[in-house]
């Protein structure tokens, strides 16, 4: 199985505790400016999916992972990995308070990985998920 997203270990023990504070969470990457480049994470629910965001798929917990349209039009052939580093996130996002900060690691997808992923249907969008 193909997967667009993942995320470090260090990145699956930060999600456990937010949702252990926080309850479900889910995470969203825009193509915005300053913190808009990095992947924010929210309680679910929180913050509303456009119809044309696009589901890259779950983390752990059943964590949705979203990005726009137009950052997934840059980023269809990419793989993401979530990680955590330390430094200041953005005010937003849950782990702000924890001196940390979620940020994307990337790698083009193979071309193994592409043929697989083409074969599959498209990515569900915010039009066609329940939230």
């Amino acid at each position: 199985m193909v997967r667009r997203v993942d995320l470090t270990d260090q990145a699956a023990t930060l999600l456990r505790e937010l949702t252990g504070q926080h309850g479900p969470v889910m995470f969203h990457q825009s193509g915005g400016c300053c913190d808009g480049s990095s992947p924010m994470c929210y309680p679910r629910g929180e913050f509303r999916v456009g119809a044309s965001d696009v589901l890259l798929g779950y983390l752990p917990g059943e964590t949705p992972f979203w990005m726009s349209a137009d950052q997934y039009a840059y980023w269809k052939h990419t793989h993401l990995t979530v990680d955590v580093v330390k430094g200041r996130g953005s005010g937003f996002s849950l782990e702000a308070p924890e001196g940390v900060r979620f940020l994307i690691r990337s790698r083009l997808l193979t071309d193994e990985e592409v043929t697989v992923l083409e074969s599959q249907p498209p990515p569900a969008t915010g039009d066609t998920v329940p939230q």
